[in-house]
């Protein structure tokens, strides 16, 4: 690999990118054009560094104050790191960090690598093998939560108490909603869906209700733009003819579903809508043929309570 990091947002575009992800199976929606332009230009603040290498790899950095770090940042994008054949993953990650170690900074901070995952272990050997300093440190936690054939079969999964749970809140849902079901937002309905949305994040307690800022909103909106035509976003709302009751944000996967942010209706919490709301759509995912349902960062009981178990996210910090 010879290409050096580049400033041109036109190599977040390219074809070889798209080829790239493609050719990837670890590869997410956080690793397509359309959500790291759309990172880029509604919440970045750094100078863009990219890399295309046909047939190895694609990978795009942020630089500021000194600091290099895969694009995406922290607060809305979940994995993050390089995309390519997983057959060339050494040759890549050794073409990488020599681009890296060729570019100006004073301390990288790559973050959003699963531990489970095949570019943490070929990053870290070939920055050592580049004669940096390597420190592998805690990235956060995604719970994640496989999927066998049949509802049934999920629930016998589960232990008795979190199936007990799981019931109750439905049974006790349903009394309340009898007509509550689950919609998504069509092409008319999609302003106002978000609307709602938007406005049930904002009233919800403590650190959630503030991450839906002045900056976050307009985020939220270029994705529904770009991804939903694609069908690699849903926007899945549970309610009646009356009321929407709680609203989740998705990406879809070939085989997977990946819970990305919802918000619920706090005057009828007492019903617990968006837990319902997960339970049904983990039902609809499975008579869908989803094999796992990804939970994403944050290390939140009720993602335990659905059955998921941790999978821990990575950062390489890495030094001259």
């Amino acid at each position: 690999m010879s290409p050096t990091l580049t400033g041109d947002p036109l190599a977040l575009s390219s074809e070889a990118w798209t080829a790239l992800r493609r050719a990837d199976p670890e590869a997410t929606v956080f690793h397509t054009p359309e959500f790291l332009t759309s990172y880029r230009e509604e919440l970045g603040s750094g100078e863009l560094r990219a890399i295309v290498a046909d047939n190895l790899a694609a990978c795009a950095f942020e630089l500021e104050d000194g600091t290099l770090r895969f694009l995406g940042g922290t607060e809305v994008t979940d994995y993050q790191g390089p995309v390519g054949p997983p057959e060339a993953r050494k040759r890549a990650a050794k073409g990488l960090m020599s681009a890296v170690v060729a570019t100006e900074w004073e301390m990288a901070d790559l973050g959003g690598l699963p531990q489970d995952g095949t570019w943490l272990g070929a990053l870290a050997e070939a920055a050592h093998e580049a004669g940096l300093g390597v420190e592998e440190a805690p990235g956060g936690t995604a719970p994640f939560l496989a999927l066998p054939g049949t509802w049934d079969a999920y629930l016998a999964s589960l232990r008795g108490k979190q199936r007990h749970e799981i019931r109750r809140k439905e049974r006790r849902f349903t009394e309340a909603f009898p007509e509550a079901r689950l919609a998504d937002a069509t092409p008319e309905t999609m302003a106002g869906d978000l609307d709602t949305f938007f406005e049930m994040h904002r009233a919800s307690p403590g650190e959630k209700g503030r991450f839906m800022d002045e900056r976050m909103e307009p985020f939220f909106r270029r994705l529904e733009g770009e991804l939903v035509p694609q069908g690699a976003m849903r926007i899945t709302l549970l309610r009646d003819d009356e009321r929407v009751l709680a609203v989740l944000v998705a990406f879809r996967g070939a085989r997977s579903l990946l819970m990305y942010n919802s918000a619920y209706d706090a005057a009828h919490r007492h019903e617990a809508p968006g837990i319902v709301l997960v339970g049904r759509v983990i039902r609809r995912a499975i008579a869908e043929g989803c094999d796992a349902i990804d939970m994403l960062k944050g290390d939140l009981d009720y993602k335990y309570r659905f059955g998921a178990r941790p999978r821990r996210i990575c950062r390489l910090l890495l030094r001259r």
